[in-house]
């Protein structure tokens, strides 16, 4: 029941996404408006799933961390999608043109195939095998600000957020991680 609960959420920004072009049909400029939800969704959902150790105290969806991961990979596939297939029309010549001229486009992808590796590594085995790589959940975080930065053109109070939350949660990480150093020095 819990975990349909959490599906259910965070299936809303689809929900809505899907409701404005298909159906109230009242999007001006339908390629902007996937950008912008399937790009904010996946940025809100991946800085939640790292935040989820941080308060695990207050409340604890640990064993749910992976699906939130997902969920939020998959925001920024439908991201990608929309750049390949509505913004480029496929056309291979357009994309790697576009990602040479434009930063903000290979800085997105780099943090594409790092959020690609870690769902692919994200089973048990593999998991236990990769589990230092997928620290590197931070850099494509800190990517994905950069490229959504780069993409608006300006700083906005949004944007600035961001790079706050990025900056409070790698000092909350390294507290987190220097207490648990020290535990494990005094359990030897």
């Amino acid at each position: 029941m819990k975990r349909l609960l959490l599906y259910t959420i965070l299936l809303i920004p689809l929900a809505v996404l899907s409701l404005q072009i298909l159906v109230f049909e009242n999007v001006v400029e339908p390629i902007k408006y996937i950008y912008t939800i399937t790009g904010v969704a996946a940025t809100v959902i991946l800085f939640f799933s790292i935040t989820i150790s941080l308060m695990r105290k207050q409340i604890n969806l640990i064993k749910y961390r992976k699906d939130i991961g997902i969920f939020g990979f998959f925001y920024a596939l439908l991201h990608l999608l929309n750049f390949v297939i509505f913004d480029a029309d496929l056309d291979i010549g357009f994309i790697v043109e576009e990602t040479i001229d434009k930063p903000f486009i290979y800085l997105g992808m780099i943090a594409f195939f790092i959020l690609l590796f870690m769902t692919l590594t994200s089973t048990k085995s593999l998991f236990k095998k990769y589990k230092k790589q997928h620290q590197f959940v931070y850099l494509a975080l800190i990517l994905i600000t950069i490229h959504f930065i780069m993409a608006q053109k300006s700083i906005t109070i949004l944007q600035l957020s961001y790079i706050v939350i990025i900056f409070i949660l790698a000092y909350c990480k390294l507290l987190q991680k220097i207490v648990q150093i020290n535990k494990n020095k005094y359990l030897d």
